[in-house]
């Protein structure tokens, strides 16, 4: 696939760029064009989703009582898809900049681009899916208590935590992602985990009521080594990407040096 990133190519020993950074242009512009049309058809979806959750939300009594406390976006499910819809507008809208220019990329926007997918939209959402399943399939009350099922529908459900993992793996393997310093990648993981963690408490401090159902079978001191285990699990996840994403496209890409 033809090289299109914010990173710098790096030359191979006789000085030559990869076979992908050669790519004609011909080529290269119906690639991009094709991006365009997936991500623009991802950030369709995310948008449908999440307008139909806050409008069923809304006319609902028995989905707005699982609203109450908090909102929807007291749950990570939701606000992954939220954080989903932003990644892909960004993504779409860098796609349209590049094709209006005719420029490889547009710096801020594929830099910011690739930051919120390698920091935020590619962890969270495999934490998600990952996460869900493994409860669901052990004690499913403790995360989606049966009585949803005649809540949600089964094809939400699979929307919401199934089809998000092939969607954020497609994007790892449709273009290369320039990951930041690891240091600075994780310390933005951790604030956003510390963010999330801090109003699940304070919504359990206003409320007397949690989040989910799994965090009113642990002690304190549970409560803290679940938290702890989470991000860990969660940074285990950010590696894996950057892993995945050096797999994929190989020692070929080197984080933009600062100009002076």
């Amino acid at each position: 696939m033809p090289y299109d990133s914010g990173c710098d190519p790096q030359k191979d020993a006789r000085g030559k760029l990869p076979k992908s950074f050669t790519t004609p242009w011909s080529e290269l512009a119906m690639t991009r064009t094709c991006t365009c049309i997936y991500h623009f058809l991802v950030l369709s979806w995310y948008i449908f989703l999440n307008y139909y959750i806050s409008q069923k939300g809304g006319r609902d009594q028995q989905k707005s009582k699982i609203f109450l406390n908090g909102g929807q976006w007291k749950h990570l499910t939701f606000l992954n898809l939220l954080l989903q819809a932003i990644f892909y507008g960004v993504a779409c809208m860098e796609d349209v900049l590049k094709r209006i220019k005719g420029e490889k990329d547009i710096k801020f926007m594929t830099a910011f681009r690739d930051l919120l997918f390698t920091t935020l939209a590619f962890p969270i959402s495999t934490f998600v899916f990952l996460s869900f399943w493994i409860l669901f399939l052990y004690d499913r009350e403790l995360v989606y208590p049966k009585a949803l099922d005649g809540i949600f529908p089964v094809w939400l459900n699979h929307a919401m935590h199934t089809s998000i993992l092939p969607f954020t793996l497609a994007e790892v393997i449709l273009r290369p992602h320039c990951y930041p310093q690891r240091k600075k990648g994780l310390t933005l993981l951790a604030l956003a985990s510390l963010a999330y963690i801090s109003r699940v408490l304070w919504i359990y401090s206003e409320t007397g009521t949690w989040v989910y159902p799994v965090f009113a079978k642990l002690s304190p001191v549970g409560l803290t080594a679940f938290f702890s285990l989470s991000y860990i699990f969660n940074a285990s996840i950010y590696l894996l990407g950057e892993k995945l994403n050096h797999w994929k496209w190989g020692d070929t890409m080197q984080p933009r040096k600062k100009r002076k």
